[in-house]
This record gives C-alpha cells, structure tokens and sequence, in this order.
C-alpha cells in the first residue's frame, strides 16, 4: 500500500466526530450524542464479536494497512484520535481516508449481561489477538436503549468463529444473529462523518 499523505485528529476531533454519526435509515437520530466515549486499551479477550466469520481477504488488508501505516510512525491499535490517510495505486489515481479505532459499545442483554459488543473493526481487533495485542479502542457507554447495536453479541465471543477464504453469501451463512427484521435501521452511518469507511481498499493494495 503506498500511503503518500497522513494527517493526525487528535482524541477530541474524534469523539466529536462520533458525537454525529447519524442511524443508515433515521439520520435524524445521533446514536451517540449524549454516550460517554473515551479511548481506552481493552484486552480482546474482554470483547464480544456479533459476526461469526473473519474473512482472510480483509484480514490480510489489515495486516499491510497495520505495515504501511507503521513506517509513517502510525501504530493501527494505538491511533489516539483518527487519522486521514491518501493512497496511491499503480494507475496513479489516488483516494483518501479516514481511519479510526475499533469501535466497542456497552450493550445489557436480556439476561442482564454487560457485553462490550465489537460493533465496528472486528479484522482490526483478530489482528491484534494474533500479535498479542491490548488495542485501543473507542469505548462508548450510555448508547439510547431504543437503538441497541443492531446485532447480538456471540455469547461464546471469539471461540468458534470460521475463518473464510470469500465473503459468504448471506442466503447461505448466518454472518450475524440481528436485533430486528428490519435491522439497518439500526445501523451506524460512520460513512457520513468519515471519509471511504465503508469502502474496501483492495483495489489500491499490492501483492504482499
């Protein structure tokens, strides 16, 4: 991956960023403006994933997103606010984006269980668990009890999870046990406030 321009937000630049993410389909609902959120470096082991699956495609992305970053002096588990980055691919063309940490919600289940549920950069935090890492993540506590991650947390956390060579097809693989019928209308919009978070970044990496 060939990073030609980074620039660093601090924690504040982040947290009000988050302060305006918006839900997909009620973008008049700021999910997280009223939630306390801070950084802090949470073992994985204490983390529960919603999606059953890590695919080895993405996992592999993160692995040289996590190698090119560091040699701008940037560590992928300890980013302390967010950072905006411009890749350049082969053909020249260039994209920005933004990066910021995994995302951890605060979520009481209906047996009273406190989950710290994994609701955004689940390949992030696999990567870290392989290398050992306690990540730092942005921990948010106080999200609307009507709004609820829009996936249930895996009550084993990360025993058992598959590991796939393709992203499955949902028809054919439970990829996560949703809230609702209608689950996007839970769903986060980061994309609104953060630039090509939603988007994949194959087509700017090279060969490992």
């Amino acid at each position: 991956m060939n990073i030609v321009a980074l620039k660093r937000h601090d924690a504040a630049a982040l947290i009000a960023k988050l302060k305006e993410v918006p839900l997909l389909k009620q973008p008049d609902v700021f999910v997280y403006a009223q939630a306390l959120i801070t950084l802090e470096q949470i073992r994985t082991d204490c983390l529960h994933p919603a999606q059953n699956y890590i695919w080895l495609q993405e996992l592999r992305k993160t692995q040289e997103l996590r190698w090119s970053l560091a040699a701008h002096g940037v560590d992928l588990f300890r980013l302390e606010g967010f950072v905006t980055y411009t890749v350049r691919g082969e053909d020249g063309a260039e994209e920005v984006y933004d990066l910021y940490p995994p995302i951890v919600e605060e979520s009481v289940e209906a047996d009273g269980t406190l989950a710290l549920v994994i609701n955004d950069g689940m390949h992030r935090l696999y990567l870290a668990r392989l290398e050992w890492v306690v990540p730092q993540v942005a921990y948010i506590r106080g999200v609307p009890k009507e709004y609820p991650y829009y996936a249930f947390p895996r009550r084993q956390g990360w025993e058992g999870l598959d590991l796939l060579a393709e992203n499955p097809n949902p028809k054919a693989y439970l990829k996560k046990c949703h809230r609702q019928r209608e689950n996007k209308k839970l769903f986060r919009d980061f994309q609104a406030v953060f630039r090509n978070v939603g988007r994949s970044r194959s087509s700017l990496l090279t060969s490992p």
